[in-house]
């Protein structure tokens, strides 16, 4: 998560059957979440990151192509509850494309508490390695589904990222690679980390403990890709919020169900097990405190407390 600001950026377990309405509409999309999730929630308005009880993940990055459209007569869906829609409602991306793709809701723009408009596309994954990425351009759903599509970060849009990316495969990724901060140049650098980390246990690694080696290099291995993209912290664009330093990093592994939280302000990485939260309906909401300079390290789930949650913010357009 790249921004130009502090998101004061917590983390929240919610329990299966909360009743969700979209605030300040006439016409609100309402459900009852059917799965319980941990996330991230960004300025304590909007989730913006989190892995449901089912291992699906989901993601929300700034787009500034993004155009949402008009479509009247379908309940409205803010932006900042379009990630918890996923994450409460389904339980691999096949059912989020196919139930996604009817458009049942319009989604609605939401503004930052600093004053910028939340221009957004969604990114979700399984258990299964099965993956979709989701972009409103010129008011049109486009919907990128399948394993293929592993890397999304800002603009171009993704079609344009995609063909940016296979002009750089034909160059080589041990030969040259573009290195600025942009995020097409993140893209492409990503792109070729995920591809030539090792898919299997490297003997030179291997742990002490049974069965872990694997687990422990795919961590080691997915966090150096995403440290290695980062944006080191101070470094803004004024006119580009996308252009911005990286406040947090996260890795779900939707394997062993561990939701893990890298703080650039943080000296150590802390995890979540999903495993130990109930999530039955019922439960209170539990929230850990991670903005103001909280620093954790190793699994957190007993540093959870209960909370009332927070207010989604409403759509403004």
């Amino acid at each position: 998560m790249d921004w130009n600001d502090d998101m004061h950026s917590n983390l929240y377990a919610f329990p299966r059957g909360i009743e969700r309405s979209a605030p300040g509409q006439k016409n609100p999309l309402t459900w009852t979440a059917k799965y319980g999730s941990v996330i991230t929630a960004s300025y304590e308005i909007a989730s913006t990151d989190g892995m449901n009880e089912k291992g699906v993940a989901a993601a929300l990055l700034y787009l500034a192509e993004s155009q949402y459209g008009v479509s009247e007569g379908k309940p409205i869906l803010p932006i900042s509850m379009w990630a918890q829609y996923v994450l409460d409602n389904f339980g691999t991306v096949a059912e989020a494309v196919s139930a996604l793709r009817q458009e049942p809701f319009r989604i609605g723009i939401c503004e930052a508490p600093n004053g910028r408009a939340a221009s957004l596309h969604l990114a979700i994954s399984d258990p299964t390695g099965d993956s979709a990425i989701f972009e409103y351009i010129d008011g049109q759903l486009t919907i990128h589904h399948g394993k293929q599509y592993r890397v999304m970060t800002n603009s171009p849009v993704f079609d344009q990222q995609l063909a940016l990316n296979a002009y750089w495969q034909r160059i080589g990724g041990m030969t040259f690679m573009p290195g600025t901060i942009s995020a097409a140049d993140r893209f492409v650098r990503t792109s070729f980390f995920i591809d030539a980390v090792p898919k299997k246990v490297d003997p030179r690694y291997i742990t002490a403990v049974p069965g872990q080696s694997f687990h422990n290099q795919a961590l080691a291995s997915t966090l150096g890709v995403v440290r290695a993209i980062g944006v080191p912290l101070g470094i803004a664009s004024p006119t580009e919020p996308n252009i911005s330093a990286t406040i947090w990093r996260t890795m779900s592994d939707q394997t062993n169900m561990v939701y893990y939280f890298d703080s650039a302000t943080s000296p150590s990485v802390f995890w979540v097990d999903l495993k130990k939260i109930k999530f039955d309906a019922g439960q209170p909401i539990r929230k850990l405190l991670a903005a103001g300079g909280a620093i954790y390290g190793g699994e957190v789930t007993d540093k959870f407390v209960e909370s009332p949650g927070f207010a989604f913010a409403p759509a403004i357009s």
